[in-house]
C-alpha cells in the first residue's frame, strides 16, 4: 500500500482510498457487506465513532493525524491480511442488534434474522411462544435476538465450544438478558436439560468437504469448528433431525440453515416434507418441519 498519505485529509478521502484498496486487492466481501463502498464506509466510521446516517457535510470533516493512523492500519490489515471486517471492527450487526465478535465465533450473517425479527410469522403464533432452543449459538446472536423478540420466553443456547461460549456470555450481558438466556456447553442436545421447546432453531456447520477447500481467504479466520460439517455438510444436521423430536412441543417448530448443503439433504432425506423458507431480503438454504411432521416420518 503506497499513496502520499499526506493527500488523505476528510472522512470522505479516506472512505475512497479504502473502496479503491480493497477493490484493487480483490477482497471477497460476505461477513455483512457485499461491496468494498460499504466496507469501507462502515469501517472508517466505526474506527471513527461515529453513526452511518451523518449530515454530508460531515464527511468533508477533516482527520486528526491520530485517526488517520489507526484508519490506515486497519486498511492494512483488511488487505493484507484478508481479515473480516468485524474482527477488526469487534462488532457485527443481526436482527437490528450489536454483538461482540472476534475469531472465536462465526460472524454473524444468517437469513435467520429475517425470520425472527417476524417472530416466526406465520408458522407459529408468537403469543404461544414460552421456550426456545437455540443450537450451535456461537456468538449468540440468534438466541438474544430471539430474547428480544420474545421478551416472555425462556431461551436456552447451547455450543460445544468453551471459546464460543465466552462469546456468548459477553453477548448475554452486553444485552441485558442474563435472566432470560441460559448458556450450555453441550455437543447439540447432549448435555441439555430434558425439556421441550416451542422452538428450536439452529444455523450448525454445514459446509461440506469440497466449499470447505475452496473458501476465500476471509473465512479462514473463522473457526472450522463452525463451519466444517464432513463430507456432504451434512453430518450436524443429521443428528439434528434424529433427535429433535424428543425436544419439541407437540405444536413446535423446528428450523435449520444449511446453506449450500440444501440439495444434499434434499436427496438424503427426500421423505421428509421440508419447507423452505424465502427471505425478502436475501439468502436461502434454510428449512422447517413441524413436530408432527418430524414425528409422522420418524413414526
Amino acid at each position: 500500500m503506497t499513496t502520499s498519505y499526506s493527500e488523505l485529509k476528510t472522512i470522505k478521502d479516506l472512505i475512497r482510498f479504502a473502496a479503491s484498496q480493497f477493490n484493487a486487492a480483490g477482497l471477497y466481501f460476505g461477513h455483512g457487506t457485499d461491496n468494498a463502498w460499504d466496507e469501507a464506509t462502515t469501517l472508517v466510521l466505526h474506527a471513527l465513532h461515529l453513526p452511518h446516517h451523518l449530515p454530508t457535510m460531515v464527511f468533508d470533516a477533516r482527520l486528526v493525524a491520530e485517526e488517520k493512523l489507526k484508519l490506515l492500519e486497519l486498511i492494512q490489515l483488511r488487505v493484507e491480511k484478508r481479515i473480516p471486517l468485524s474482527y477488526l471492527t469487534h462488532e457485527a450487526w443481526f436482527a437490528g442488534l450489536s454483538f461482540y465478535v472476534d475469531e472465536r465465533v462465526l460472524v454473524p450473517r444468517s437469513p435467520l434474522a429475517e425470520l425472527i425479527e417476524n417472530r416466526f410469522e406465520p408458522w407459529i403464533n408468537p403469543n404461544q411462544v414460552t421456550s426456545i432452543l437455540d443450537l450451535c449459538t456461537g456468538s449468540a446472536c440468534i438466541g438474544i435476538a430471539c430474547a428480544k423478540m420474545f421478551p416472555e420466553s425462556e431461551v436456552d443456547a447451547s455450543d460445544i465450544s468453551d471459546d464460543a461460549l465466552a462469546v456468548a456470555k459477553i453477548n448475554v450481558l452486553r444485552h441485558l438478558v442474563e435472566n432470560q438466556v441460559t448458556l450450555y456447553k453441550s455437543d447439540l442436545f447432549d448435555q441439555l436439560p430434558q425439556k421441550q421447546y416451542n422452538i428450536i432453531i439452529s444455523n450448525p456447520p454445514y459446509v461440506d468437504e469440497n466449499d470447505m477447500s475452496h473458501l476465500p481467504k476471509e473465512y479462514l479466520h473463522e473457526p472450522t469448528l463452525g463451519l466444517a460439517a464432513g463430507r456432504d455438510g451434512l453430518d450436524i444436521v443429521k443428528r439434528i433431525l434424529n433427535n429433535a423430536p424428543r425436544y419439541l412441543q407437540k405444536h413446535g417448530i423446528l428450523i435449520v440453515e444449511v446453506g449450500n448443503s440444501e440439495q444434499a439433504l434434499i436427496e438424503q432425506f427426500s421423505d421428509y416434507p421440508f419447507t423452505w423458507l424465502s427471505f425478502e431480503r436475501g439468502g436461502g438454504g434454510v428449512f422447517l418441519l413441524t413436530a408432527e411432521q418430524i414425528l409422522m416420518r420418524n413414526a
